[in-house]
């Protein structure tokens, strides 16, 4: 007892210590904020500590404000970039929103998440949609402490375009990279911004990304680096696109593959905000539009925007600005000789940076987004806008044209990049592989070097029975009645990806490679349902060629594949014919038909395949692990439309960081426990390690000092109040009087509790 009295009175003291502690740190900060060259070479070169934000405060940090946000400068050090991010469920249109849309100030009130006006649970970061935007300079390290405060959910973050060679278990991959985070812990993100560009980061578990639970990530180039610097004058806007639904992605995956429920999102949103319908307020008799996203520009200028397309459903975006053309310089972060355009369509996980010449008269014009192929006009015609303002137009305004989802006439049938299930066989467009690269040629792209390996990777939604949602016998895709209710299993060479339940990349002991498979090991999958760690294995340092053949059978669809931790040289992409096989893509290819672009072959991480066609892509796999390739769209990809890439043996990956977390299965390994019964008694020798069962008939006889412990909780409730006053006090004016004062009321406790 007098032990816990004296540990009590030395951490009040603390307490006391630690005040002082915190007015130094803020001191020097607001010392280091007046000279920015100062904090470049802070000794605490990150932004806030940790220990000093509530849960409260963190939800209301500007991290627009953040030191790292900044421009870059050649030969300046590098940054370290904290950042915080409590996961958690919550709501749109919620009570944070107040008279939103019809006071529109309230639509900006903090935790305030409009979307498109519609009520509905989110899965978000710091109560914001989307979250806080990470914006740094190449070479900066990224420290982010991920809370999950969800209820009952796992969730991990993925940092879209980082290739993490310097640490590959920060990719945030479920089960390939790390262990999903568990309610009520956290994991801290840790990891060197190396690939340049516009990029994202987002949940990479279930549909928490289609649920809000995205954001911003862009790194900037130093000045010598940039080799587009000299083709605009401003860089502060990017457009992150979602599609959107109104109920969460799960209740809608499981009403597709379970029900008669669809998959077409009904709208989109751009920055998080957009319209739907017009809402009305029938008892105050008003009406009122929700707010879009607004750019301000000004006239004469040219400005960069850098676009991430964050859709989780098969919903390609077409973008457009009224009067004003398009300049496309880069895509998933890489550079691209400037070409000129009118649109550009976008699929999900890609991402592109444009350039605007604002040469129009000073107004207000429509930014449009409109959806293609499941938002598009045979399904829900989604389309969504945003107003590019100049300065000098009126602020309270919309543009005067009207807002459909068909373009204006003027801005139809004109250039077009990397248009829907189209490829270079299209006069009228520009495909991805027709762009042309601004790094150098490479190993990847070099045609004097064959491929060391060469897959072929068919795919398309096919009509088999299987464990997920067409269970054979009961319920199989032959047995059910209904069209609609038929669901096809997309798989990639008829293989579904069945995750392991720990981590490849960090539990590399427990592998046992016999259970990998891939189209070589495994017979009968195009007509029987085949699900196993679908695995292709390749040496460090290899080249490696894909040819992605969409066989495009049941209907027209389109899939984005991503490959993590690379990027590659995008060589052909074309379509032959509205269906095709692999084999007849084979023929296509040994008569010498494909026609590869290697000189300045564009270079991006995430890209699509026209439907009956094929897209060929390389890469040097020079970045050890286990890498995920997959279909960017969540209901593909969740039923096993992916596959993994082993780069290299296990010596090559990089240590395993100390204490790093741990998951897997448990089994009982069949131990009885020690029974006692009335009428016979079994005892089992003691040892060093066993102890005894204690029966504790009163909970309050087992407590340590139970009823003294009560007494301090009053001495503690009664004195504690009076001291934090005092400390209080004492940060405000730091006199010696003050500090006697508390010095005296932690003495009072003391007595009071002996």
């Amino acid at each position: 007892m007098a032990s816990t009295k004296f540990q009590l009175c030395l951490l009040l003291l603390q307490l006391l210590a630690h005040g002082n502690l915190l007015d130094a740190r803020k001191a020097a900060r607001s010392a280091s904020a007046a000279t920015p060259a100062t904090i470049e070479a802070a000794a605490e070169p990150f932004w806030l500590d940790p220990e000093e934000l509530s849960e409260e405060s963190i939800d209301l940090v500007d991290w627009r404000q953040h030191p790292c946000r900044r421009e870059c400068r050649d030969n300046e050090p590098a940054m370290e970039c904290r950042y915080t991010f409590h996961i958690e469920h919550y709501y749109a249109m919620s009570k944070a929103c107040y008279d939103c849309p019809y006071n529109a100030t309230d639509c900006s009130r903090p935790h305030c998440i409009p979307a498109d006006g519609v009520n509905r649970p989110l899965v978000v970061v710091n109560r914001q949609m989307p979250g806080p935007s990470i914006e740094v300079c190449q070479g900066d390290r990224v420290i982010v402490d991920a809370v999950n405060m969800m209820h009952a959910d796992s969730t991990t973050l993925h940092w879209h375009g980082q290739h993490l060679r310097t640490n590959p278990y920060m990719d945030g991959t479920p089960f390939v990279s790390q262990c999903p985070i568990l309610p009520g812990a956290s994991f801290r993100y840790d990891f060197v911004a190396e690939t340049a560009g516009s990029h994202f980061w987002h949940s990479h578990v279930g549909f928490q990304r289609g649920d809000g639970m995205f954001g911003p990530m862009i790194v900037r180039k130093q000045p010598k680096r940039d080799q587009l610097r000299n083709l605009y004058d401003h860089d502060e806007h990017h457009l992150i696109i979602s599609d959107w639904d109104h109920e969460l992605g799960l209740d809608k995956f499981l009403a597709h593959y379970h029900g008669m429920g669809d998959n077409k999102p009904p709208n989109l949103l751009v920055n998080g905000l957009g319209r739907f319908t017009k809402l009305a307020d029938e008892k105050h008799n008003r009406t009122a539009l929700m707010p879009t996203a607004t750019f301000r520009v000004k006239q004469g200028s040219r400005h960069r925007f850098r676009i991430m397309n964050a859709e989780f459903l098969n919903c390609p975006i077409e973008l457009s600005i009224d009067n004003h053309t398009l300049w496309v310089v880069s895509s998933d972060g890489r550079d691209l000789e400037p070409v000129e355009a009118r649109s550009l369509v976008t699929y999900a996980g890609e991402r592109f940076d444009v350039i605007v010449e604002m040469d129009q008269a000073v107004a207000n014009y429509w930014i449009r987004f409109r959806g293609l192929l499941d938002c598009g006009p045979t399904f829900t015609k989604a389309y969504q806008v945003a107003v590019l303002r100049y300065e000098g137009a009126p602020e309270d305004e919309d543009p005067e044209a009207e807002v459909d989802y068909d373009l204006p006439a003027k801005e139809a049938g004109l250039l077009q990049i990397n248009s829907l299930n189209k490829g270079t066989e299209a006069e009228e467009i520009m495909s991805v592989p027709q762009l042309d690269a601004l790094d150098k040629n490479g190993i990847a792209n070099d045609p004097l070097i064959e491929p060391d390996y060469k897959f072929y990777i068919s795919y398309d939604f096919y009509a088999k029975d299987n464990s997920e949602f067409h269970r054979k016998n009961l319920y199989g895709f032959h047995q059910v009645a209904h069209k609609r209710q038929k669901v096809g299993t997309p798989q990639l060479n008829h293989i579904s990806m069945k995750m392991p339940t720990f981590p490849l990349m960090s539990q590399t002991e427990q592998i046992d490679s016999s259970g990998f498979c891939n189209s070589s090991t495994v017979e009968g999958c195009e007509t029987d349902y085949c699900k196993c760690s679908h695995v292709l294995q390749v040496k460090l340092g290899s080249v490696v060629e894909l040819i992605l053949v969409d066989e495009g059978v049941p209907y027209d669809a389109n899939h984005p594949f991503h490959l993590h931790g690379h990027d590659f040289r995008v060589l052909a992409m074309e379509r032959l014919a509205s269906n095709v096989t692999v084999e007849q893509v084979k023929r296509h290819d040994a008569e010498g038909r494909i026609k590869r672009k290697f000189d300045r072959a564009p270079i991006k991480d995430t890209v699509t395949v026209p439907d009956g066609g094929y897209t060929v892509i390389r890469f040097h796999a020079d970045n050890p692990g286990y890498w995920l390739f997959h279909c960017h769209i969540e209901f593909h990809s969740e039923v096993g439309m992916a596959l993994v890439f082993k780069i290299g043996e296990h010596e090559d990956f990089a240590p395993v960081p100390t204490n790093f977390p741990r998951c897997g299965d448990y089994r009982s390994n069949g131990l009885t426990t020690t029974t006692t019964t009335t009428t016979t008694t079994t005892t089992t020798p003691r040892t060093k390690t066993s102890k005894r069962p204690v029966k504790i008939d009163n909970v309050e006889d087992n407590e340590i000092g139970y009823h003294a412990e009560n007494e301090v909780r009053k001495s503690i409730a009664t004195w504690l109040p009076l001291i934090l006053s005092e400390i209080r006090a004492y940060n405000s004016s730091g006199t010696i009087a003050t500090t006697w004062s508390v010095f005296g009321l932690i003495m009072s406790l003391s007595w009071s509790l002996s």
